[in-house]
Protein backbone atom coordinates (compact mmCIF):
# COMPACT_ATOMS: atom_id res chain seq x y z
CA UNK A 1 0.00 0.00 0.00
CA UNK A 2 1.28 3.46 -0.91
CA UNK A 3 1.34 6.06 1.86
CA UNK A 4 1.42 9.83 1.45
CA UNK A 5 4.04 11.33 3.73
CA UNK A 6 4.05 14.68 5.47
CA UNK A 7 5.87 17.26 3.33
CA UNK A 8 8.99 18.56 5.03
CA UNK A 9 11.69 21.06 4.08
CA UNK A 10 15.45 21.01 4.32
CA UNK A 11 15.28 22.22 7.94
CA UNK A 12 13.86 18.78 8.87
CA UNK A 13 17.46 17.47 8.79
CA UNK A 14 18.04 19.33 12.06
CA UNK A 15 14.67 18.74 13.74
CA UNK A 16 13.59 15.21 12.82
CA UNK A 17 12.98 12.76 15.69
CA UNK A 18 15.35 10.27 14.00
CA UNK A 19 18.54 11.48 12.32
CA UNK A 20 21.18 9.16 10.93
CA UNK A 21 24.36 10.72 9.54
CA UNK A 22 27.21 9.00 7.71
CA UNK A 23 30.40 10.55 6.31
CA UNK A 24 33.02 9.29 3.91
CA UNK A 25 35.70 10.72 1.63
CA UNK A 26 35.95 10.10 -2.10
CA UNK A 27 38.71 10.82 -4.59
CA UNK A 28 36.27 12.32 -7.14
CA UNK A 29 35.79 16.11 -7.05
CA UNK A 30 32.53 17.61 -5.70
CA UNK A 31 31.27 18.72 -9.13
CA UNK A 32 31.52 15.17 -10.52
CA UNK A 33 29.81 13.70 -7.46
CA UNK A 34 27.01 16.26 -7.67
CA UNK A 35 26.46 15.60 -11.39
CA UNK A 36 26.22 11.85 -10.75
CA UNK A 37 23.59 12.42 -8.07
CA UNK A 38 21.53 15.23 -9.57
CA UNK A 39 21.90 14.82 -13.32
CA UNK A 40 22.25 11.06 -13.78
CA UNK A 41 19.27 9.83 -11.75
CA UNK A 42 18.96 6.54 -13.75
CA UNK A 43 22.64 5.89 -12.93
CA UNK A 44 21.80 5.50 -9.21
CA UNK A 45 20.93 1.85 -9.86
CA UNK A 46 24.52 1.33 -11.05
CA UNK A 47 26.19 2.50 -7.84
CA UNK A 48 23.73 2.83 -4.96
CA UNK A 49 23.28 -0.41 -3.05
CA UNK A 50 19.68 -1.55 -3.08
CA UNK A 51 18.43 0.80 -5.81
CA UNK A 52 17.06 -1.20 -8.73
CA UNK A 53 15.43 1.64 -10.64
CA UNK A 54 15.51 5.43 -10.55
CA UNK A 55 14.15 8.00 -12.96
CA UNK A 56 13.42 11.71 -12.99
CA UNK A 57 9.76 12.68 -13.32
CA UNK A 58 8.43 15.66 -15.27
CA UNK A 59 10.79 18.61 -15.23
CA UNK A 60 13.31 16.74 -13.05
CA UNK A 61 12.17 18.13 -9.71
CA UNK A 62 10.67 14.75 -8.79
CA UNK A 63 12.00 11.20 -8.86
CA UNK A 64 10.70 7.67 -8.72
CA UNK A 65 12.98 5.19 -6.95
CA UNK A 66 12.57 1.46 -6.44
CA UNK A 67 14.61 -0.70 -4.09
CA UNK A 68 15.32 -4.40 -3.91
CA UNK A 69 12.40 -6.10 -2.24
CA UNK A 70 9.85 -3.89 -3.98
CA UNK A 71 9.95 -0.71 -1.88
CA UNK A 72 8.93 2.29 -3.98
CA UNK A 73 9.36 6.01 -3.33
CA UNK A 74 8.13 9.13 -5.09
CA UNK A 75 10.39 12.00 -4.13
CA UNK A 76 10.65 15.76 -4.55
CA UNK A 77 14.02 17.48 -4.84
CA UNK A 78 14.20 20.15 -2.10
CA UNK A 79 17.80 21.31 -2.68
CA UNK A 80 20.18 21.03 -5.60
CA UNK A 81 23.12 23.38 -5.19
CA UNK A 82 25.96 22.33 -7.52
CA UNK A 83 28.95 20.77 -5.76
CA UNK A 84 27.39 21.46 -2.35
CA UNK A 85 24.05 19.79 -1.55
CA UNK A 86 21.50 17.45 -3.07
CA UNK A 87 18.43 16.65 -0.98
CA UNK A 88 15.03 15.12 -1.52
CA UNK A 89 11.99 14.35 0.55
CA UNK A 90 9.82 11.30 0.13
CA UNK A 91 6.24 12.18 -0.80
CA UNK A 92 4.90 8.64 -1.22
CA UNK A 93 6.30 5.38 0.07
CA UNK A 94 5.34 1.73 0.18
CA UNK A 95 6.79 1.48 3.70
CA UNK A 96 4.48 1.05 6.71
CA UNK A 97 4.71 3.46 9.60
CA UNK A 98 6.76 6.21 7.94
CA UNK A 99 5.39 9.72 8.42
CA UNK A 100 8.13 11.92 6.94
CA UNK A 101 11.50 11.21 5.36
CA UNK A 102 14.18 13.45 3.90
CA UNK A 103 17.67 12.54 2.69
CA UNK A 104 20.41 15.11 2.32
CA UNK A 105 23.78 14.66 0.61
CA UNK A 106 26.28 17.38 1.60
CA UNK A 107 29.48 17.67 -0.43
CA UNK A 108 32.63 19.50 0.61
CA UNK A 109 36.13 19.64 -0.86
CA UNK A 110 38.56 17.30 0.90
CA UNK A 111 42.07 17.56 -0.50
CA UNK A 112 41.68 16.75 -4.20
CA UNK A 113 38.45 14.85 -3.54
CA UNK A 114 35.14 15.16 -1.73
CA UNK A 115 33.83 14.62 1.78
CA UNK A 116 30.31 13.23 1.47
CA UNK A 117 27.83 13.44 4.33
CA UNK A 118 24.56 11.53 3.93
CA UNK A 119 21.83 12.44 6.43
CA UNK A 120 18.55 10.64 6.95
CA UNK A 121 15.86 12.63 8.72
CA UNK A 122 12.73 10.67 9.55
CA UNK A 123 9.56 10.51 11.60
CA UNK A 124 6.85 7.92 11.91
CA UNK A 125 5.33 5.41 14.23
CA UNK A 126 7.29 4.19 17.26
CA UNK A 127 7.87 0.87 15.48
CA UNK A 128 9.20 2.64 12.37
CA UNK A 129 11.53 4.88 14.42
CA UNK A 130 12.89 1.87 16.29
CA UNK A 131 13.33 -0.11 13.07
CA UNK A 132 15.25 2.77 11.49
CA UNK A 133 17.57 3.05 14.49
CA UNK A 134 18.18 -0.71 14.34
CA UNK A 135 18.88 -0.41 10.61
CA UNK A 136 21.76 2.03 11.27
CA UNK A 137 24.55 -0.56 10.73
CA UNK A 138 22.99 -1.73 7.46
CA UNK A 139 22.52 1.83 6.23
CA UNK A 140 26.11 2.64 7.20
CA UNK A 141 27.32 -0.35 5.18
CA UNK A 142 25.07 0.59 2.22
CA UNK A 143 26.45 4.15 2.32
CA UNK A 144 30.06 2.95 2.47
CA UNK A 145 29.59 0.47 -0.37
CA UNK A 146 27.62 2.95 -2.48
CA UNK A 147 30.12 5.80 -2.12
CA UNK A 148 32.94 3.39 -2.95
CA UNK A 149 31.07 2.18 -6.05
CA UNK A 150 30.32 5.76 -7.14
CA UNK A 151 33.97 6.76 -6.67
CA UNK A 152 35.04 3.79 -8.82
CA UNK A 153 32.44 4.67 -11.45
CA UNK A 154 33.59 8.30 -11.60
CA UNK A 155 37.29 7.38 -11.83
CA UNK A 156 36.55 5.20 -14.89
CA UNK A 157 34.22 7.61 -16.68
Amino acid sequence: MVRRLRPVGLDFVGTAPVRLVFTREMSAPPDAVFRAMAEDVPGWSEWFTGVTYARPIGDGTRREVRLKGGTRFLETIVAAEPSTVYAYRVDEASVPGVGALLEEWRLAPAGSGTRVRWSWAADGSAVFRLALKLARPGLRRAFRDSVTALDRRLSVG
